[in-house]
Parts: C-alpha cells; sequence; structure tokens
C-alpha cells in the first residue's frame, strides 16, 4: 500500500513515516500543496494523511482534498489537524474526507485508522487472505506458508500482496515495476528475482507466470 503523508511539521512527519515504513507501507512525505499535488500523480497513493493547516494557508488542507476529488482521485483521505471543531470536521467530510483525526493523537490510533480505512475504501478488501497453503494478514503484515510464518522483505511483501489483492488478475510486468519497483534501474530483471524469492520462500506454485505477465498461483 501506498501512503502520502502532507505535513508541515517535521517534528510530527518523522514519526508517522517511521511508524507507517515500520508496518512496511509504501510512504511518501510532502510538506505543502504543490509537492502533494505532484506526489499523488507521480506514486498513485492509496490513501492521503493531510494535515488541514499547510504553508499554503489554514485552510489548505480542505482545498487541496477538494481539488484532488474533483480531478478524479478515488483514494482514501484522512485530514489530520488540531483544530477540533465540529464544523471544521463536517466540511472536511463533505467535500471528500474520509477520517478526521485532532491533533495531539496516538501514534497506535493513528495507524489503526490507516488500516481501517484501507480496508473500507477497498484497497485492501478484507484483513485476512486464505488459499490453500497460503494465509496473509494485511493488517501485521504477516505471511504463513503451510501454517509457518514466513519472514518477507518490504518488497516481496508488497508484490505478493499486489498480486493477493487481485487473486484473479494477471499483472503486466511493467505496471508491476512502475507500482513497487519504481526507481529500479535493472528493469525486468529485478521483477524476476522477487518473483524467484518468494517462490524459494512460499513454494514454486506460490506465482504463475504467463504469458501478459505474472497471477497469483495457489
Amino acid at each position: 500500500m501506498r501512503i502520502l503523508l502532507v505535513e508541515d511539521e517535521p517534528g510530527l512527519a518523522g514519526p508517522l513515516v517511521a511508524l507507517l515504513r515500520r508496518e512496511r507501507y509504501e510512504v511518501v512525505w510532502a510538506d505543502n500543496t504543490p509537492q502533494a499535488r505532484a506526489q499523488v500523480d507521480e506514486c498513485e497513493p492509496d490513501l492521503i494523511a493531510l494535515d488541514v493547516m499547510l504553508p499554503e494557508g489554514e485552510d489548505a488542507g480542505f482545498r487541496l482534498a477538494r481539488q484532488l476529488r474533483l480531478g478524479g482521485f478515488t483514494g482514501a483521505i484522512l485530514f489530520l489537524t488540531a483544530r477540533d471543531v465540529v464544523e471544521d470536521r463536517v466540511y472536511g467530510l463533505d467535500l471528500g474526507g474520509d477520517d478526521y483525526l485532532v491533533k495531539p493523537f496516538s501514534l497506535e490510533e493513528f495507524l489503526a485508522r490507516v488500516r481501517a480505512l484501507l480496508r473500507r475504501g477497498g484497497t485492501t478488501r478484507q484483513s485476512v487472505f486464505e488459499r490453500g497453503p497460503l494465509r496473509i494478514e494485511f493488517d501485521s503484515r504477516k505471511v504463513y506458508w503451510n501454517r509457518r510464518l514466513v519472514s518477507l522483505s518490504d518488497k516481496e511483501f508488497a508484490l505478493l500482496e499486489r498480486l493477493a489483492l487481485y487473486p484473479e488478475r494477471v499483472f503486466g510486468v511493467d505496471e508491476l515495476l512502475e507500482k513497487i519497483f519504481p526507481d529500479a534501474e535493472s528493469g525486468h530483471r529485478i521483477l524476476r528475482v522477487y518473483v524467484h524469492r518468494l517462490r524459494e520462500k512460499l513454494g514454486e506454485d506460490v506465482i504463475t507466470t504467463l504469458p501478459g505477465g505474472y497471477a497469483l498461483g495457489v
């Protein structure tokens, strides 16, 4: 899952980014609205955690959310703000926000809201995926094969997660490279390497190679 954090306070942004990466999400941080708009186009986030008060104005986050919704953004939007006024919360939700978290908040609550929104939005349709010997617990980022917990790297999990979220779909090589390895310089080779690693850890049948690309095999 890709998350865009739009927050201009480094003291808050740093711990949030570290938390999300520790939970094995892909995270991009922007501290103003122009950067945020550019990152939405570039990384196509599944969720945006958006501060309401940004350098561009006290309601800059609200304005950005409205622009993104009008532009067709369908991912989840979680507003972050110190303004605990009912009218603000209603306004933010009405213009396209999915949830509203008032500062100061605990990191545990922030993470729980993120998980809930990703499930609710259909990006992670269920918290657990099971098929054959494979079990994936999306929230805890745990993967089991024949009931045995298997340790995966962030990229290995991201690749398996993408295939498991759409188990009947064939993913083209270029699409997987763009979504999971956008900065890779070795092209198709790196994808073959990670497919091989997953097969070594989870069994040869976990990923199927097809003429159009790859699909979940179990």
